[in-house]
């Protein structure tokens, strides 16, 4: 289902937050180094983690071609994000909706492989979250992730915070608790690269936005 999901997701050094609610350091300082972080694979309780060639943003409005990039990094692709950039018509302004993910996604794994989801509605009621983990599980039980595009602040499992009041894209590359908690790769700052959120609050930080998802 293709939607019309128009979110500006331009990040500014005073919108993107980084753990703890520090405000990051100058855009050039905070994405210099792209970093490699893989992540185990592990089937237990429950729970399964897909591995990430991690690598983070190299500018402060790449969140969207990153979080693609990272997101295929899982089934072994490394595409350049520069490529990925012009693909989706990103800008300086950022890259305007989970619409101009899903095409490159499915470009690179397969027609219509994946599709695009909305939440609407300003909160994720119940059914939509319920959606979302469902959504979250069958991706990653194919060996594949989510991107999601997301605003405001969520908290994660560990207590730190993560904001983005312009806008950002991840990616959901895992699942633990029968999908009751997801697994972020997070381009924007490296040294908080992945964490876990509730799918609860993840739904809540997609909400007015959307996510691509198999």
């Amino acid at each position: 289902m293709r939607t019309d999901i128009l979110r500006k997701t331009a990040l500014t050094a005073a919108g993107l937050i980084a753990t703890g609610g520090a405000i990051a350091a100058p855009a050039t300082a905070a994405f210099a180094a792209p970093t490699t972080q893989p992540t185990a694979q592990s089937q237990r309780d429950g729970t399964r983690v897909l591995p990430v060639d991690y690598e983070a943003q190299p500018n402060f409005y790449y969140c969207g071609p990153a979080a693609a990039r990272n997101a295929l990094s899982v089934q072994g692709k490394d595409i350049d994000v520069d490529a990925m950039a012009e693909r989706m018509g990103t800008t300086e302004a950022g890259t305007d909706s989970i619409n101009d993910i899903t095409p490159v996604l499915n470009t690179e794994t397969g027609t219509d492989v994946y599709r695009s989801v909305e939440i609407s509605t300003p909160m994720a009621d119940d059914t939509q979250t319920d959606t979302l983990r469902e959504d979250i599980i069958r991706t990653v039980d194919d060996g594949r992730a989510v991107v999601a595009n997301i605003a405001g602040t969520a908290t994660d499992t560990s207590g730190d915070s993560h904001s983005f009041a312009g806008g950002h894209y991840i990616s959901v590359t895992g699942y633990r608790d029968a999908g009751d908690q997801v697994r972020i790769a997070d381009s924007a700052n490296p040294n908080t690269a992945e964490y876990w959120l509730t799918t609860e609050d993840l739904a809540d930080w997609i909400a007015t936005r959307g996510y691509s998802t198999s």
